[in-house]
C-alpha cells in the first residue's frame, strides 16, 4: 500500500460518532481512555453481553478456522485475553501466544488470567518481524481499528507463508427489528445489568459506544475486499446467529511491497 493509498476505516462517516472524537487522534485518544476505565468490569459485561459468543464459542472458531497446537498465535487486540485464553488452550504448552493491544489497563487484566507474551500498540502498526506467527486472530475489535487496510497489511506481514488469520466480528443485523432488539441489549440492558451486579461503572460508557460502532461498521463485503488488497488468499466470512462474522484468509507467499 503506497502513501497516496486513500486511508480506510473500519467505521462510515456517522453523526452519532462526533460525540465522541472528530478526527483520528482523538478516536485513539478517547478509545484507549474508554477501555482503560472499563477494563475492571469488562469481563462481566462482556459475559451479558455474550448471545452465545462466550468462551466455548471463541474456542470453537479458532479450533475450525485452523489453530492448532504447537503453533504460534499473534491475539490483537486482546483486551482482557478472551480470545487469548481460547488460543493459548488450543496451542498447547509447546505452542506460544502473543497478546497485542493500546490499552495498558486491559492488558493488565489479561496478565492476571495468563502468563503470556503482551505487546502495548495498534493493529495498524504491530511491532514484530516479518513471518513471525502461525495464526493472527481479532476478537470483535474491527470496528475499533482506524485504518483496515494498514491492519491487514500487518496481519499477513507478521504470518509466515500457509498461516491463517480470524478476524471474529459483528455485524449490523439485515432486519430493522434485530437491529433495534441489538442496539437496545448492548446500549441500554447489559450496562443496567452491569450497575446491578456492581461491575464497574465506566462500561455504560463503553458499551453504548459498542452499540453506535455497530450500526456504523462497514458493509462485510468492505471488509473481504480489504483482506484481497492486503494480498490474503482463501478470503472467506462465516455467520453465525445472523450477527457473529469469522473473516478468513491465509498467506500463501510473500506479502505485496508497500
Amino acid at each position: 500500500m503506497t502513501e497516496t493509498t486513500p486511508r480506510r476505516a473500519a467505521l462510515k462517516d456517522d453523526a452519532r460518532l462526533t460525540a465522541y472524537f472528530s478526527n483520528e487522534a482523538e478516536r485513539r485518544a478517547v478509545t484507549r481512555s474508554m477501555f482503560d476505565q472499563a477494563a475492571a468490569g469488562y469481563d462481566r459485561a462482556e459475559g451479558l453481553t455474550a448471545l452465545g459468543s462466550g468462551a466455548w464459542y471463541r474456542r470453537e472458531v479458532l479450533r475450525r478456522t485452523g489453530l492448532q497446537a504447537g503453533m504460534s498465535l499473534l491475539d490483537v487486540a486482546a483486551g482482557t485475553g478472551l480470545v487469548t485464553v481460547a488460543g493459548h488452550e488450543l496451542v498447547g504448552p509447546t505452542g506460544r501466544v502473543l497478546a497485542l493491544d493500546p490499552s495498558p489497563g486491559m492488558l493488565a487484566e489479561l496478565r492476571k488470567k495468563l502468563s503470556v507474551e503482551t505487546i502495548e500498540a495498534y493493529a495498524e502498526s504491530i511491532p514484530l518481524p516479518d513471518g513471525h506467527v502461525d495464526f493472527v486472530s481479532m476478537g470483535y475489535a474491527l470496528r475499533h481499528v482506524g485504518d483496515i487496510d494498514r491492519a491487514f497489511s500487518e496481519y499477513l506481514r507478521v504470518l509466515r507463508p500457509g498461516g491463517r488469520a480470524c478476524i471474529m466480528e459483528i455485524s449490523r443485523p439485515r432486519g430493522r427489528l434485530a437491529r433495534a432488539l441489538l442496539r437496545f441489549h448492548i446500549g441500554a440492558f447489559v450496562p443496567v445489568l452491569a450497575r446491578l451486579t456492581r461491575s464497574h461503572a465506566e462500561v455504560k460508557r463503553l458499551w453504548a459506544y459498542y452499540s453506535e460502532t455497530i450500526d456504523a461498521a462497514i458493509d462485510p463485503e468492505q471488509v473481504l475486499a480489504a483482506m484481497r488488497r492486503a494480498g490474503f488468499a482463501e478470503v472467506k466470512c462465516s455467520v453465525t446467529l445472523g450477527i457473529f462474522r469469522e473473516y478468513t484468509g491465509c498467506r500463501v507467499s510473500a506479502p505485496p511491497a508497500t
